[in-house]
């Protein structure tokens, strides 16, 4: 176990939520889970808390009822080699959920992403690709090099 693992609270779809990124990330596994005996909110049988590996990031899942929602105030970025894993990740992700700007998007369980290129912090150090960037909602690496090199 990692000694910071985020701990994502779901109204009370953790296992399906799970399930989901699981199948999206190549090596992806599920760690761990705690099903309920009976023992506090849950019905017996029911996920409390499911923890999974995306890419050698722990995270756990918490299924904590509708008292808080996840927020883009907290968000994972996936740094992408090339447009086809930019839009691999961009097409799985948004299947359900909606797209932001600037490269964010939610998905379909409230948890939001940034699909970003590798060399995203060096590409926006040229003004020109910073404004391309502006502009777009899922990220085109091919204008925002052509902008970084006007």
């Amino acid at each position: 176990m990692n000694k910071i693992t985020p701990f994502l609270w779901f109204n009370d779809n953790a296992e399906d939520a799970a399930e989901f990124y699981l199948s999206v990330f190549p090596e992806a596994k599920k760690l761990g889970e705690l099903r309920s005996s009976g023992v506090g909110p849950w019905p017996t049988g029911k996920i409390a808390t499911i923890t999974i590996e995306l890419m050698g990031q722990q995270m756990t899942f918490l299924n904590g009822g509708a008292a808080h929602a996840l927020t883009p105030a907290f968000s994972y970025s996936v740094a992408c080699k090339d447009q086809a894993e930019i839009d691999r990740y961009w097409d799985r992700l948004l299947d359900g959920g909606k797209p932001m700007a600037c490269g964010w998007l939610t998905d379909k369980f409230g948890l939001c992403w940034q699909i970003v290129p590798e060399k995203i912090g060096e590409i926006l150090k040229h003004p020109r690709a910073m404004a391309a960037m502006m502009k777009m909602v899922k990220f085109d690496i091919a204008t925002l090099e052509a902008a970084a090199r006007e």
